[in-house]
């Protein structure tokens, strides 16, 4: 957000006059987001090393090495942060594929923090636990996956994969460990995918079984690669954390996006989020993926230097990490998803008409009886009882953050006279009495997801 454009304005609650302000900080966030540990981080980077190998098909029983102890691991971890923390093992059977060279059963690790008042509604935070060494064929080039021996690759004992994805799946644990203190209005679920490296099996199995169950889902912050902050090539980006989301501009993932980047850098000065309004990196994917697909809003938090030499072999070691940058997207990860976790719900600005059997879904956008004003018009669902009101926020159409913001009270219609709806991005956002906003509803043309 542009924040020598936002509009400061006065916010009553229970008839007492508070200055509210886009830029307020909730000290409670400011907590959680101190009390992240370089410390803890860096432990588990290098107990997740330790276990040799991650691949879905390195060893399941041994006590020491492999997935399998990999897994336990996480699970004894989780279970000592707090007796809030319900944990559960996602498993399900795969077949042979030309990646995964025999059938298989893969298992996500699933920590739930019980939301105190809208418990039915989920913020997710997750990273995948699985690594990978890839072993190239005799005399083949490694310039695409065909050349990869899959079988040797699987056999391989080691795969440390520390900053790929030891360092998301250090700051799921760490995120958990701090934020299983607090209460929060919805859940919490943090999760650590396996078979990301197979194609994104993990997450794809668990979106679509969130899909059929009608999970509802608000966002979901996946973490991959946030452990190195030097490329290959030597460029240094210590201090800037990137956020991918698919098109379309104003889908409900890039509205994800662009919250992650105001929360995280109100919470976190010290690091810049920068926007990439695309899915994933050119031609890759993470496990977000697998939410966009199913319907969900989410985005992919990811570091703006990786080092392809280390990444998928025996060089992705703890040496080759960087803790403190892992903290610092962590405590971007822990702002946003703090927020989103107290906030509101975010208002609805569309409707629906039905016409010859058919259903069409339209913005609550109008021109006024001017013909010349913005008219803006949203309604709530399940409403908290301490929302406070809510805020319309404006941006040119090629601007990727919202440029102005105008608290507008407890109201369901807000008029901008002399605003043309052709010439700009209208949103609203709902507003709770400690000052958490809800994720931005964009008026839009047609339905998006």
């Amino acid at each position: 957000m542009n924040r020598s454009q936002l509009a400061v304005t006065l916010l009553c609650i229970g008839g007492m006059a508070q200055a509210y302000s886009a830029e307020a900080r909730n000290p409670m966030i400011e907590k959680i987001v101190a009390a992240l540990s370089e410390e803890h981080i860096a432990a588990t980077m290098k107990r997740l090393e330790a276990f040799g190998s991650r691949h879905v098909l390195s060893p399941q029983d041994d006590p020491a090495k492999g997935i399998g102890a990999a897994r336990r691991w996480i699970v004894d971890e989780f279970k000592s942060y707090s007796p809030r923390l319900e944990i559960s093992l996602d498993t399900f059977p795969v077949k042979k594929t030309p990646r995964i060279v025999r059938d298989a059963e893969l298992t996500n690790i699933v920590a739930l923090l019980p939301g105190k008042r809208d418990k039915d509604r989920y913020v997710v935070i997750s990273a995948h636990y699985d690594s990978l060494n890839l072993v190239r064929k005799p005399g083949k080039s490694a310039d695409d996956m065909d050349s990869v021996d899959w079988v040797a690759t699987a056999e391989t004992p080691v795969a440390p994969g520390v900053v790929d994805d030891g360092s998301g799946t250090a700051a799921v644990m760490e995120l958990a460990r701090v934020l299983s203190r607090y209460e929060f209005d919805k859940s919490i679920l943090f999760i650590a995918f396996s078979g990301e490296e197979m194609g994104l099996v993990g997450s794809r199995h668990y979106a679509k079984m969130a899909r059929e169950k009608k999970l509802d889902i608000e966002a979901v912050l996946n973490n991959d690669i946030i452990g190195s902050d030097v490329s290959g090539n030597g460029h240094s980006a210590n201090h800037v954390l990137h956020v991918f989301s698919p098109d379309p501009l104003d889908s409900t993932s890039r509205s994800l996006a662009r919250y992650v980047k105001e929360t995280g850098e109100r919470y976190v000065p010290d690091m810049r989020v920068d926007l990439v309004l695309r899915q994933d990196r050119f031609a890759r994917n993470g496990d977000q993926t697998g939410f966009h697909e199913e319907g969900f809003a989410g985005v992919r938090l990811t570091t703006p230097a990786e080092f392809f030499a280390n990444q998928h072999s025996p060089k992705d070691t703890f040496a080759g990490a960087s803790v403190p940058y892992t903290a610092l997207a962590a405590r971007v990860n822990a702002a946003a998803l703090a927020s989103l976790a107290l906030a509101p719900r975010p208002p609805v600005v569309t409707r629906e008409r039905t016409r010859e059997g058919k259903t069409t879904v339209t913005a609550n956008l109008a021109r006024g009886k001017s013909g010349y004003d913005a008219v803006m018009k949203w309604t709530v669902t399940n409403r908290e009882p301490d929302l406070a009101g809510f805020a319309v926020v404006v941006r040119s159409t090629v601007s990727p953050v919202w440029e102005r913001e105008i608290y507008v009270g407890d109201v369901s219609e807000y008029t901008i006279p002399n605003l043309s709806i052709d010439n700009v991005v209208l949103g609203v956002k709902a507003i709770d009495k400690d000052g958490n906003a809800s994720l931005v509803s964009a008026y839009v043309q047609g339905e998006l997801k």
